[in-house]
Order: C-alpha cells, then structure tokens, then sequence
C-alpha cells in the first residue's frame, strides 16, 4: 500500500468509500472544499478520514438544491469552528420559496398547455407561415415576424 501512515488514503480509496468519482474529488479539491492532507513521495494525494464526512456533506447538500458556492460558504464557517446550522437553515428556506416559484411557475405553464390540448383541432390544411397554428396563435403572438 502506498499510504506510509494508516489514519491516511489515497484518492482511490476515497473514491472507494465515498463513490464519489477521482475527478470529482479533485474538482472539489479545486475549489477548496476538501484538502489533502499532504501527498506521497510519488506525487499521490492523501486524504485524512474526516474527508468521508466531508463528501457526504456536500452531496447531501447539493441533494437539498445548493450550490456548491453556498455549500463553500458552510464549510468556511464551519472550519472556522463555529457550528453553520444557521447558515444551513436560512439557505434551505430560501430553496423552498424557490420552489414555491417554480412551482407556481409550472402550474401556470401546464394550464396553459391543457388550454391548447382543450382548443386542438385536427388542421388539414397547410398554412404557409406557420408552422402549428395552434401553438402560434395571433392572439398569443409576441409580434415576431
């Protein structure tokens, strides 16, 4: 084994215990949200066992919609000691007003789908600037040519 110290692994064992992918390991690493703690005389990452939480961490975050700006911005005050549930909590309350918007959003484009599902008729005739008259009808036209 190429780990001189046991309490370290290499990124392939990470990646083994995480699942989460090498590239993505240090595309995290990129952005400063994990660290290795040092690296072999071969060049090779090694990662303390703490970097498990840490990955479980930002997937569980980005799996509740935030970005890993924001996820960034949690680990920085956590690193700094101080417990970021605060931080954590004001995020996902902003996650849920965004979803209210988008659901409210949806909701209105499916009513306006069933609307044209309700008015479709089966138009046999070829019409030769339009390409569906029922999806560009003049009274919903933006005044594109």
């Amino acid at each position: 084994m190429l780990t001189q110290d046991k309490k370290l692994l290499l990124i392939g064992q990470v990646t083994d215990l995480s699942g989460i992918p090498i590239r993505t390991i240090r595309y995290y690493e990129s952005l400063g949200l994990i660290n290795s703690s040092r690296r072999t005389e071969g060049g090779f990452r090694q990662f303390s066992l703490d970097v498990l939480t840490r990955l479980a961490f930002i997937k569980r975050a980005q799996n509740l919609g935030l970005s890993l700006e924001e996820i960034g911005n949690i680990l920085q005050v956590y690193d700094q000691g101080q417990t970021p549930c605060g931080e954590i909590k004001e995020k996902l309350e902003e996650k849920v007003l965004q979803i209210d918007r988008q659901i409210e959003q949806l909701l209105t484009l499916r009513s306006e789908i069933k609307g044209l599902l309700l008015g479709w008729k089966n138009i046999s005739d070829h019409h030769e600037k339009t390409i569906c008259p029922i999806i560009q009808n003049t009274n919903q036209d933006s005044g594109l040519l």
